[in-house]
């Protein structure tokens, strides 16, 4: 079951007797509702964030060796081109042979680490997922929502929100709510790259 995916709904109903002679129930009282960015909250919290950039650590390795085996093609190709005059129709035959087969290997390394990548990273997903719609059911009982929807843009199901005023929207505040709930610090923010030196101008020629 992928939470990010269905529709979040915490109902809550109940019908109450009159005090006085009357024998039909109150009306109900007004739903109150809010809508929340499932997905995006579950992307912002410091846990998934965390595990995001370890997955991202893990998976260094894969990639230095994929731009390892696209260097070594390039540089084939290169050579290739470079001798194409001086082989024969054999030699040539055989050195497009060895590229076209390190290409099929690159290709074939190169979507498996993706399938693996991205497996793991729907894991981490679902386990985050699980634990911040925990925290969003028990936000929305606290707040008294009947109603809470989901308004991430890729679901292929749930009803898509036109509107919403920004008062509605509990995106933040279970963000924020799962992060004290985990202990999970947020993570250091991205270092700045370095500014350009200044140009020294050329000296004046005479």
């Amino acid at each position: 079951m992928k939470l990010s995916l269905a529709l979040i709904v915490s109902l809550a109903s109940g019908m109450a007797l009159s005090a006085a002679a009357q024998t039909s129930p109150a009306p109900a009282a007004p739903a109150k509702v809010a809508v929340i960015a499932f997905q995006t909250a579950v992307g912002q919290t410091n846990e998934f964030q965390r595990d995001f950039a370890d997955l991202q650590k893990k998976y260094e390795p894969k990639r230095a060796q994929l731009k390892s085996q696209s260097d070594e093609i390039e540089s084939l190709e290169k050579q290739l081109q470079a001798q194409a005059d001086k082989l024969n129709d054999a030699q040539r035959a055989t050195q497009a042979k060895t590229i076209d087969d390190k290409k099929k290997q690159a290709q074939r390394f190169a979507e498996d680490a993706q399938n693996d990548l991205s497996q793991e990273m729907q894991e981490v997903f679902n386990g985050v997922a699980s634990k911040v719609y925990d925290v969003l059911a028990n936000y929305a009982q606290q707040q008294g929502f009947t109603l809470v929807v989901d308004e991430s843009t890729n679901q292929q199901q749930a009803p898509i929100v036109l509107y919403a005023s920004p008062s509605t929207d509990i995106t933040k505040a279970v963000i924020d709510a799962y992060n004290v709930k985990s202990g999970v610090p947020a993570p250091p923010p991205a270092a700045a790259a370095p500014k350009p030196a200044p140009k020294t101008p050329a000296p004046a020629t005479h």
